[in-house]
């Protein structure tokens, strides 16, 4: 899977991922290969970025949204922390 995080201002982070999980404004959730389309509003609350090396990130954010169409992540969000 690929992503893209980006703020108002700048791009956060882009890169080939295996999982990503996030704030949703109705529950956290979890991404993986192959997930269903999907476009969600997100809360205050952790994102948890797992790259293919294994490596994760982690920052907090206020809100935002993301958009998941054929393993293509894209997460636009504010008040990163």
């Amino acid at each position: 899977m690929y992503i893209t995080v980006l703020t108002p201002d700048k791009q956060i982070f882009q890169g080939s991922i295996t999982s990503v999980k996030v704030p949703g404004t109705s529950g956290r959730f979890q991404v993986l290969r192959n997930h269903a389309p999907i476009v969600a509003s997100l809360g205050v609350g952790d994102v948890n970025i797992r790259k293919e090396d294994g490596a994760e990130m982690t920052f907090h954010i206020q809100k935002g949204f993301i958009e998941v169409l054929n393993n293509q992540i894209s997460l636009l969000v504010q008040g990163v922390v």
